[in-house]
């Protein structure tokens, strides 16, 4: 239930722009929203810092929080950060030092206003979950508490780019959206006439991200820095990990939970890459009341008793059938007060002949060598709500094409809360080789729903810093984590282990149809097991929001996702198109616009067929401005290299004034 609230025990002003000057010259905007009266009776301030634009991109969310969060006694700072939106300099990569130092520099400045009791916290979602993290690993002394949402603890192994050692296709989607919006120019409405030398100036520096990126395939001191993982001990201050099961970061809440020692809290829900008062798939929940509380507590030091409840509150899933997206996830709220869990017990079954058994069988030899198209029944890697039909659907296609092994009906429910892990033996006849493992729920009606998953390029099943290739026919042994979950599986119903050597098109392909060969009776998979018991968790509130920002939508968004086979020529294509609408902002005259069009292209017997197409078109108007940005990317490969090819065409009033495309060959390492 959300609703819309209007009234605050304190009157909102909001101040736009807000300059700051950081200590090199650059300077720096922010939209800050703060009680009328903080001048005579100081309030902290809470920074969130993101480089999607706060005028005609986050706005359409900022404006719904900010102000809530501003009414209930806090100055609500939102900062584009340099060379994003209208603040000076350029954005030459994520997450670089040179950000994190900015943010002290400027949680100092906030500390230091007149309206401003020198208690300073940070949040934010994705990006600004990350830097809220990194940040407080360098301990800025006013910064005083964090909430991080949909954020990671490990830049290498679970963000956008690799997973499980494999190369995301994400990387490169991600990619594309970055080189479209950093060529947008800056509002003539706050920068004034300077508008067009800056905007010229970051289309001058613009590139491909994912150049860098492909560069950097091992997990080297590129990805090390801005990892929190690294050393947990640096952050020395409460934090406030929140996210969904259906997002693609909740494995992070659960490192950070075992990891950190400071004053630590969790929360995941049913959502995806969302705030929790704006989620889908559902229940939405109370976000903006629930931080105040951490807020209250951490920088008021109030007795909100946030600190009381368990560490970890999680969305316990019930059993439903699979489909593209979800308005809603039956389930239940559960606690646990530390993690790991004592209470979490690790149920162990063997890989037996097409069984999953308590103590492993006879010995025999199976095998499988999956097709390259398989699991393109498995969604999307990352899940980004907004009725975007990119969830898992029915798996039993692609338990087809794995080697499937299945328990008996069960006599009974079980819960699982955590990772399950699998423990496999087995030999390849190619030097390299991705596997990709499933737990399915499996009905009775033979529907098979996909619970999580878990991959591993097997090259990397020593670590992700000194890959080796497999030795052909040789016996070896991986360990493969698959993603936390929280989920019910119903009496009577079968649980399932698939494996596949493909996960197209979230992993980009290794060069070769490889077979895997594994004896049963040795492999197993040691799953998560929570005794199921009446809960008193307390649940949330409604969704409590401040009214919207006024627009009126000229086109609305619309998603779709296509599958199509050629049968002559074998090929198939995926195809997702998010059309993200055409708004007109009543109060400031800002027009905003945006597509995104991404195939997926691949026959089944040949791996070096992938392609892989990311389209992004952007408009912007505001005060006589008024741009188009078309931007591409495109992946392909052989077996030596990845041939990464992009380009950007920028138009002013339709006359083109930038326009640059390049194509580079990176080889490939063990990817």
């Amino acid at each position: 239930m959300t609703a819309t609230v209007t009234e605050f025990p304190r009157r909102v002003r909001k101040l736009d722009p807000v300059w700051m000057i950081l200590p090199d010259g650059t300077d720096i905007v922010a939209t800050i929203w703060l009680p009328e009266d903080a001048e005579t009776d100081k309030v902290p301030a809470i920074l969130e810092m993101v480089p999607y634009r706060r005028r005609d991109g986050t706005i359409f969310r900022d404006t719904h929080m900010d102000p809530y969060i501003a009414g209930h006694g806090y100055a609500y700072c939102r900062i584009d950060p340099r060379g994003a939106g209208d603040s000076g300099s350029i954005l030459a990569d994520e997450y670089l030092p040179i950000e994190q130092q900015d943010a002290c520099d400027i949680i100092a400045w906030l500390a230091t206003q007149p309206w401003c009791t020198g208690a300073v916290g940070m949040t934010g979602i994705s990006w600004g979950g990350f830097n809220s993290l990194q940040v407080a690993a360098l301990r800025p002394p006013a910064l005083k508490a964090i909430i991080t949402l949909c954020s990671t603890d490990d830049r290498y192994a679970d963000d956008v780019h690799f997973m499980g050692g494999a190369l995301l296709t994400e990387n490169e989607l991600w990619s594309a959206f970055m080189l479209a919006l950093n060529a947008m120019p800056p509002d003539p409405l706050m920068v004034g006439e300077q508008w067009r030398d800056m905007w010229r100036q970051r289309l001058a520096a613009n590139m491909c991200w994912s150049s860098r990126w492909l560069s950097h395939q091992r997990r080297d001191a590129y990805w090390q820095q801005g990892s929190v993982c690294e050393d947990f001990s640096a952050i020395d201050i409460p934090v406030y990990a929140v996210g969904g099961w259906d997002d693609s970061y909740s494995n992070a809440i659960l490192r950070l939970m075992a990891g950190l020692t400071c004053p630590k809290k969790a929360l995941i829900g049913p959502w995806s890459h969302q705030f929790p008062c704006a989620a889908n798939p559902g229940p939405a929940i109370g976000y903006l009341q629930e931080a105040l509380r951490w807020w209250d507590h951490w920088l008021k030091g109030l007795p909100t008793g946030i600190m009381d409840g368990p560490m970890l509150t999680a969305w316990m899933k019930e059993p439903e059938p699979p489909a593209a997206f979800y308005a809603h996830h039956p389930g239940r709220w559960v606690g646990e007060p530390c993690w790991p869990s004592p209470s979490i017990e690790t149920r162990t079954f063997y890989l037996n002949d097409r069984h999953l058994c308590p103590r492993p069988g006879p010995g025999t030899t199976l095998s499988v060598c999956s097709p390259a198209d398989a699991s393109r029944d498995c969604g999307r890697w990352g899940g980004y709500g907004h009725e975007s039909p990119d969830l898992p659907l029915d798996q039993r296609q692609e338990d087809g094409r794995a080697l499937c092994f299945d328990t008996a009906a069960l006599a009974e429910d079980i819960e699982l809360l955590g990772a399950p892990v699998l423990h496999l033996h087995g030999m390849s006849d190619a030097p390299t080789m991705n596997l990709a493992v499933r737990l399915c729920d499996v009905a009775p009606n033979g529907v098979s729903t996909l619970i999580t998953y878990g991959v591993l390029n097997l090259s990397h099943r020593d670590g992700h810093t000194d890959p080796k290739p497999l030795l052909l026919g040789v016996p070896f042994h991986a360990t493969i984590k698959l993603n936390d979950i929280g989920r019910r599986v119903a009496k009577g119903c079968r649980l399932r282990v698939s494996i596949a050597t493909q996960h197209w098109p979230i992993l980009w392909p290794q060069p070769d149809l490889g077979t895997l060969t594994m004896g049963t009776g040795a492999s197993r998979i040691d799953l998560p097991v929570r005794p199921i018991r009446p809960e008193t968790t307390p649940g949330f509130g409604p969704a409590d929001m401040a009214p919207g920002v006024p627009c009126i939508t000229e086109r609305p968004a619309a998603h779709s996702r296509h599958v199509m086979q050629d049968v002559g020529t074998g090929l198939q294509t995926i195809e997702l198109f998010a059309d993200y609408g055409r708004v007109r902002l009543t109060d400031t005259g800002i027009i905003a616009e945006s597509t995104c069009r991404e195939t997926f292209l691949i026959h089944p017997a040949d791996p070096l067929t992938a392609r892989l197409d990311s389209a992004w078109f952007i408009a912007f108007e505001s005060a006589g401005a008024a741009a188009t940005i078309d931007a591409t990317v495109t992946l392909r490969a052989d077996r030596e290299s990845f041939h990464l090819s992009w380009a950007l065409l920028v138009k002013e009033a339709g006359e083109v004034v930038h326009e640059r495309a390049e194509t580079q060959l990176i080889p490939r390492d063990f990817m």
